[in-house]
């Protein structure tokens, strides 16, 4: 069985990001980059599938720029078996992205895809479910807890006041949750093994995918601050300024 697993770069979680002084877009200029957390922790996963004796090889794929290979070498490091990168300097969208993974999965032809919820960078929660319709396919978003069977995956999912269990069919798309897993510390001679691993380079043209923007960005602005709070002597007052000033009842 073979699983695919998509890993973005993104600017680091721990980097305050600031903004653009024409508030075209986010300055990314010489911050540090890494891999995307909840891609991590697909990565981690289908590792472990791997260790079960449940997946025979893990394909890791990224979109993006050249210095999107150190982000794949991460995820060799890991414990990927080899790596796709198909390079362009456009950004993307998720959409373009989606039809992308879906373009690689028709060669690759794996039984589970990877993906985490979200990137940290637009926080857009969509490529997994596009990619799962554009393939046609089952899906489980927010995953919890993954149990891979015969001919079919079971997912525990996260949802508002609780969890959800699904059994899917494969091929199937997964998208991954914090509290699937805690992905492991890489040590150094993976990561020197990793340099010898395969990756494949490829490009838009070559899966013949049309990546053409189709969002506009207007404005690009800081969120305002945020104004103290106060303290209240009675549920009167609150009412009072929740009536009168906030205008909210």
């Amino acid at each position: 069985m073979k699983a695919l697993v998509a890993v973005k770069r993104v600017v680091d979680y721990n980097v305050k990001v600031r903004v653009k002084a024409d508030g075209s877009d986010v300055d990314i200029g010489n911050v540090k980059m890494s891999m995307n957390p909840f891609d991590e922790i697909a990565v981690e996963e289908a590792v472990r599938l791997k260790e079960a004796g449940k997946v025979t090889e893990i394909v890791a794929v990224s979109l993006g720029e050249k210095k999107c290979e150190e982000t794949l070498r991460t995820a060799l490091a890991m414990g990927a078996d080899r790596a796709v990168h198909v390079e362009t300097d456009t950004k993307l969208e998720p959409l373009a992205v989606a039809k992308l993974l879906k373009a690689v999965a028709d060669k690759e032809q794996p039984q589970i895809l990877l993906l985490g919820k979200q990137a940290i960078d637009d926080d857009a929660n969509q490529t997994a479910q596009m990619l799962a319709a554009l393939m046609n396919a089952a899906q489980a978003t927010f995953a919890a807890k993954v149990e891979v069977g015969d001919g079919e995956v079971t997912v525990t999912r996260e949802i508002d006041g609780g969890e959800e269990t699904l059994a899917l069919k494969l091929p199937a798309v997964i998208s991954t949750d914090l509290r699937l897993n805690e992905p492991r510390f890489v040590k150094l001679p993976n990561i020197m093994a990793a340099k010898k691993k395969p990756l494949e380079k490829l490009a838009p043209a070559d899966l013949n995918v049309d990546i053409s923007p189709r969002i506009s960005v207007l404005k690009v602005a800081e969120p305002k601050a945020r104004q103290a709070g106060i303290k209240l002597a009675n549920v009167g007052e609150l009412v009072e300024k929740l009536k009168n000033e906030a205008k909210v009842i």
